[in-house]
């Protein structure tokens, strides 16, 4: 997966998801279970007639949701799209299934059971299914994230959630537990909202979704994004080390200029002599670059002994004449 700069990281991720082979009988169950709870409506009519329909924002997910349907329990689901004329008009997907379908639904959930004259009884509103493999309860994550879920582009931030109601929030609760991933959650406009902060908590949830693809992107881009910084850092770093090297160059030229006054350079030993004019006439130059002007060449050590030495006979002069450097 590639995400570009018109397409969100979280609908990358999606898209991901919704190409995942359907798994077997029981993962399959478990993400219906999920999408039932986040976007299922159970409606009711007189004379038996009952209703399950699904209302999915995308399409893709739509898609998957008719072929697991299919798959697991042979329903034959109508689309329809409807038109809202909230948020520019976006076009929804919504799945219905007829009366048989909705029993065979309820029945797999274990959200009803029929007695023995074929009668339907409603036990739970939401969905029991038992969910003891590991499988299931990621094809339920996934399930749930593909309803419900979205993340923030790993580049701006890293924050992972889900809307849910109190009990599919209590549901998510659980399985996070089970996988050892601590989430935060809190209350907004009357929804839970379960949620991951740590990247390497989003990285490990994408992966137990099956996002392999998105893993290695935001791991990509999370070491894109700490080259980045480390460069910033190396850059202030020179910068700052820029700044320290003309201070020290200036203060060094200074000093010479008072030993000058004071004494004279030519009572300086002649290697002392030769950098004092060059760190006078080259204020700027670096430890390196005055080392390398001097005949013979000098190393870095060399020219900062030199410079040294001639800043210790600077702090003599001072003493001796004052930090104008001439005797009074």
């Amino acid at each position: 997966m590639r995400t570009s700069d018109t397409r969100s990281f979280s609908a990358g991720v999606k898209e991901e998801l919704i190409r995942l082979p359907l798994g077997k009988s029981c993962c399959m169950l478990s993400e219906i279970s999920a999408l039932t709870q986040t976007s299922g409506h159970l409606s009711f009519r007189g004379g038996g007639w009952i209703s399950v329909s699904y209302r999915l924002d995308n399409a893709g997910t739509a898609r998957r949701l008719f072929q697991l349907l299919k798959m697991r329990l042979g329903a034959a689901p109508k689309l329809h799209f409807v038109q809202t004329s909230q948020l520019g008009g976006r076009r929804s997907c919504v799945l219905t299934l007829g009366t048989d379908d909705t029993r065979a639904l309820l029945n797999a959930l274990h959200m009803a059971e029929e007695d023995e004259n074929g009668q339907l009884h409603l036990k739970h509103t939401v969905p029991r299914h038992p969910m003891t493999r590991q499988c299931c309860r990621r094809a339920f994550l996934r399930g749930a994230f593909l309803g419900a879920g979205t993340m923030t582009n790993p580049e701006k931030g890293y924050h992972f959630e889900w809307k849910a109601d109190d009990r599919l929030a209590d549901t998510l609760e659980k399985l996070l537990e089970k996988c050892e991933l601590p989430y935060h959650s809190y209350l907004r406009k009357g929804q839970r909202i379960i949620y991951l902060k740590d990247a390497q908590q989003i990285s490990d949830m994408l992966a137990i979704m099956g996002a392999g693809s998105s893993v290695l992107d935001m791991e990509n881009i999370r070491i894109n994004k700490q080259l980045r910084a480390a460069a910033t850092r190396a850059a202030n770093c020179d910068e700052h080390n820029s700044e320290k090297m003309l201070d020290a160059g200036q203060k060094q030229a200074e000093a010479i200029r008072r030993i000058s006054l004071a004494r004279g350079l030519f009572t300086l030993p002649p290697a002392l002599r030769e950098v004092a004019r060059l760190r006078v006439e080259n204020p700027d130059m670096s430890l390196q670059e005055l080392g390398e002007m001097m005949d013979p060449p000098v190393g870095k050590s060399g020219v900062n002994h030199r410079l040294r030495r001639l800043m210790e006979i600077a702090q003599q002069v001072e003493k001796e004449y004052g930090k104008g450097g001439e005797e009074g």
